[in-house]
């Protein structure tokens, strides 16, 4: 099946090859967000990123490689512009309290401006659930969302010595609800899954009253 490129025999070119890459995971994932993950197969992912299947396979050998590569690749962009906004509001330098409200402020934003990716994320872990992926496959992603968890635990340390979060809570335990309960809500109205009386559902005041509920709970007296 004939492709953009295909020539084979020349020394790689990395620019092309990183271009390669980005082309056929900003493809998948428009696919995977829009139509979910089980019903997309290789040759439609290939030739929605005008290649051919065989380039496809030969960057990830294998759908689950490929939709791993998908998420650390979409999650990374998304983390790594929120961790330079961190970086110039100088989110360290605030009180522990202070940079979990911040901490809950990244899934409001998620949520404002990356539905696609909620709706990717509900998808993508109903897919690694029912094909089984091993932990290798998934290391990458993993480790990605592992520097989430990391930076949660910085916030607790710091409330260990400025004593304005509560550290009677396992910091797992806080981590887990918070991430749950945020995660949960955002995707679900991403999804289209709110619950209408015939007036309008406010999401984002919803998310809002999430987030202060928690500040509430985990605020130190």
């Amino acid at each position: 099946m004939a492709g953009k490129k295909g020539v084979t025999g020349r020394k790689k070119d990395p620019v092309r090859t990183a271009q390669t890459r980005e082309d056929l995971l900003r493809a998948s994932y428009g696919l995977f967000s829009r139509k979910g993950i089980e019903s997309v197969s290789m040759e439609e992912a290939a030739k929605a990123a005008g290649y051919g299947v065989a380039t496809l396979y030969r960057y990830y050998g294998t759908k689950p490689k490929l939709v791993v590569a998908v998420a650390s690749w979409k999650w990374s962009e998304f983390l790594t512009a929120d961790r330079e906004e961190r970086h110039r509001r100088n989110v360290p330098g605030m009180s522990a309290a202070e940079r979990y409200g911040v901490f809950l402020d990244t899934f409001i934003k998620l949520y404002r401006n990356n539905k696609d990716l909620l709706r990717f994320n509900q998808f993508f872990n109903l897919y690694i659930g029912s094909a089984k992926i091993d932990a290798e496959t998934l290391g990458p992603y993993s480790r990605l969302l592992g520097g989430l968890e990391g930076e949660f635990f910085d916030i607790y340390a710091k409330a260990q010595t400025d004593r304005t979060l509560r550290t009677d809570v396992p910091k797992e335990i806080m981590f887990s609800t918070t991430l749950h309960l945020m995660m949960a809500a955002a995707t679900r109205y991403a999804a289209g899954l709110v619950y209408r009386t015939g007036g309008e559902t406010d999401e984002m005041n919803e998310l809002n009253t999430l987030k202060n509920a928690l500040l509430r709970e985990y605020t130190a007296e």
